[in-house]
Parts: C-alpha cells; sequence; structure tokens
C-alpha cells in the first residue's frame, strides 16, 4: 500500500511528464536533444532530490516514491528517465558513503535540479569486469592526477560533477577508488559523443583524463573503498532502471489497448481476436510483475534493510518484460508499429538498453544465483 505522500509524487511525476516531456518526446529522439531546461522543471516539482534528505534541500521521498516517479516519465521518454535514474544515484551514494563536506559541497546544488551528476565506471576494456579498470589516480601533492579514458559516461557533457573510478592501488576490486569529478576541469576533455540506438534524450559519452588534478577533497570514501562504491550505486541504479523499464512496458502497453480497439480488420476490432489479446493479456500480468518486484526492492531500501538482490530481480525481470512486449507492442501494431507513426518503435528501441546498462541480465543473473548457491568456484 502506497502512502498519501508517495501517491503524491507518482501523480505530479505523472503531470509533469504529460505536459512537458510528452508533447517533445518524439522530437527529442528524432533530432537527439538532450532538454537540459526540463530538469528545471522537474526540479521545481521536487523530482531532483527525492533520495536527498531535507537538511540538505532534498525531498527525502524515498526510493518507492522515487520508483514511482520514474515509471511515469520513462512512460513518456525513456531518455529523460535514466538521466534522472543517474543523477538521484549519484545524490544517494554521496548521502550514503561522502564526508560533510562533501555532502553539504553537492547535495544541495544538485537536488535544486541547477546542477546535474553523472557516472563514469566502464572503460574501452573493461564492461561487466569492473573490477579491471586501468584508468589511475597518483598522489600528487595534497591530491591526485587522473589518467585513462571512460566509455559511455551519463550526462558526461552536462554534469556539474562525475562520479568516476580510478586505481590507486594494486590489482582487483581493493585498488579502486572513487572521485567526485568536474568534468569541465582542467584536464578533461569529451572524446567523443555515443551514437545509440535509442533512449536518445540522453547524454552518453567517452571522457579522457589527462594528468587532471583534483584535491584529496575529491576522493569519496577511502582509498581503496571504490569498487564497493560503485556497487552501493549500481545497487540503488538498479531500482531505477527497473522502474524505466516498467514505464516503458506501460506506454507499450497504453498504446497496444488504443490501437488494438481503435484499428478493425475483418469487421471487428483487431483486440478482439485472441493472437492480439492474448498478447495484451500478457503484457498487463507482466508489467504488474515488474512494477511489485521494484516495489519491493525499494521498500526494503526505505526500511535500510538488505536489497541487492531483490534490486537485482526487479531489473533482470522488468527489462526482460519491456525488451519482449515492446516487440509486442510493434507487432500489434502491424506495419504502423514499424514507423514513426506510432511510439512503439521508440520504445522498442529504448527497452533494449535496460538489459545492459548498470549490470547486464547476465550479471543480474549471476548475483541472484550466488546469493541462493553461493559462489560455487
Amino acid at each position: 500500500m502506497l502512502t498519501a505522500e508517495q501517491e503524491q509524487v507518482r501523480d505530479l511525476a505523472a503531470q509533469v511528464a504529460q505536459r512537458e516531456i510528452a508533447p517533445h518526446a518524439a522530437a527529442w529522439d528524432r533530432e537527439h536533444t538532450f532538454p537540459r531546461e526540463l530538469y528545471t522543471k522537474l526540479n521545481d516539482a521536487g523530482l531532483m532530490g527525492m533520495l536527498v534528505p531535507e537538511r540538505y534541500g532534498g525531498s527525502g521521498a524515498g526510493y518507492v516514491a522515487y520508483e514511482l516517479a520514474i515509471e511515469e516519465i520513462a512512460r513518456v521518454d525513456a531518455g529523460t528517465a535514466v538521466t534522472l535514474s543517474v543523477h538521484s544515484m549519484i545524490c544517494a551514494t554521496i548521502e550514503k558513503l561522502g564526508s560533510e563536506e562533501q555532502k553539504r559541497a553537492w547535495l544541495p546544488r544538485l537536488a535544486a535540479g541547477d546542477e546535474l551528476a553523472g557516472f563514469a565506471l566502464t572503460e574501452p576494456d573493461s564492461g561487466s569486469d569492473a573490477a579491471s579498470l586501468r584508468a589511475s589516480a597518483v598522489r600528487d601533492g595534497g591530491g591526485y592526477r587522473l589518467n585513462g579514458r571512460k566509455q559511455w559516461c551519463s550526462t558526461g557533457r552536462f554534469a556539474a560533477v562525475v562520479m568516476a573510478m580510478f586505481r590507486t592501488g594494486g590489482a582487483g576490486a581493493k585498488g579502486i577508488s572513487a572521485f567526485l569529478v568536474d568534468p569541465k576541469s582542467p584536464g578533461v576533455r569529451v572524446e567523443r559523443v555515443t551514437e545509440k540506438l535509442g533512449i536518445h534524450s540522453s547524454d552518453t559519452c567517452d571522457l579522457a583524463f589527462e594528468d587532471a588534478r583534483v584535491g584529496r577533497d575529491a576522493l569519496l570514501g577511502g582509498e581503496g573503498d571504490g569498487f564497493q562504491s560503485a556497487m552501493s550505486a549500481l545497487y540503488g541504479g538498479r531500482i531505477g532502471i527497473a522502474a524505466q523499464a516498467a514505464g516503458i512496458l506501460a506506454a507499450c502497453l497504453d498504446a497496444s489497448v488504443k490501437f488494438a480497439t481503435e484499428r478493425y480488420a475483418f469487421g471487428k476490432p483487431i483486440g478482439a481476436f485472441e493472437g492480439v489479446s492474448f498478447k495484451i493479456a500478457r503484457m498487463a500480468t507482466d508489467l504488474e510483475a515488474a512494477r511489485l518486484l521494484a516495489l519491493q526492492a525499494a521498500s526494503l531500501a526505505d526500511a535500510g534493510e538488505p536489497f541487492a538482490v531483490e534490486a537485482s530481480k526487479a531489473k533482470l525481470f522488468a527489462s526482460t518484460a519491456a525488451r519482449t512486449h515492446a516487440a509486442e507492442a510493434v507487432q500489434i501494431h502491424g506495419g504502423y508499429g514499424y514507423t514513426t507513426e506510432f511510439p512503439v518503435e521508440r520504445y522498442y528501441r529504448d527497452a533494449k538498453i535496460t538489459e545492459i546498462y548498470e549490470g547486464t541480465s547476465e550479471i543480474q543473473q549471476l548475483i541472484i544465483a550466488r546469493s541462493l548457491l553461493g559462489r560455487l568456484e
């Protein structure tokens, strides 16, 4: 059962999505536009600081409210939803792992929506095997010198701060540290803007670090804590991606129901045929399951209980369902579904990435299996 506050957040997110995003989503997708000004409007609705406590300028609405809001935003534009999800993920990580000085320095600015947060973990030679990253941070006077290349950085061109992982010690996970870096500082440059299959309204780029200097106050946590910091961020972020996938699935259901009742064939609406109606029935059932799995993980997070495995289950199921039913939505629309005249082709392109970023479906299955079997090595 949702609280009155959680329902209010959901309803407000839905209203903002319909008013500020829905009329522009197709154009943003077509023109690959990052709608920077939109996030000020999302802040006005209190959506930028949902995971930031009130004492730092946020709403402190919690993970359940966050899941509900992300789903409503993704229902109209998945690219906007993932930008908000990553931003919220970094806010939550700073609040959990940052020093008091870092919290005071960053959280009020990020919660206000005037500045965005990004994420930089993946490298050309380290994706799912994040512990093998090569980018280095070497002590230099009172700070560090950063070198290396980060790939597929979320919001890298527009963020005021990027949470980035660098190697400060030896091989493996224990040699990795996390830093809060301004991507516009000297020694950091955008090396490449990523052309993607979908989520075109989000920003993804490669960042090159060439003797970029940061102070010791940029270190998030202690040296060697970076891998766990990254994993902590991803655990919460997976709730957001599960919500994003559920939102895409909800959009597919909305579009399919509308088309199936309005499109006629052989003298009756195509929804009268079991070949169509059964697809919609399965779509609705999987949407409910995906939503409940995401809300379960979010509820545990709000209660301060372990939720990593539940977040993996939610992301695994919701992303698979979104990709599967986005394809079915295109099929229901027939030839129209393959054109840009209807939005289901965009949902189809957007859905696939939910099975990949913030931990692939294979990684989620590994986490779930190990929670039951342990490490059988």
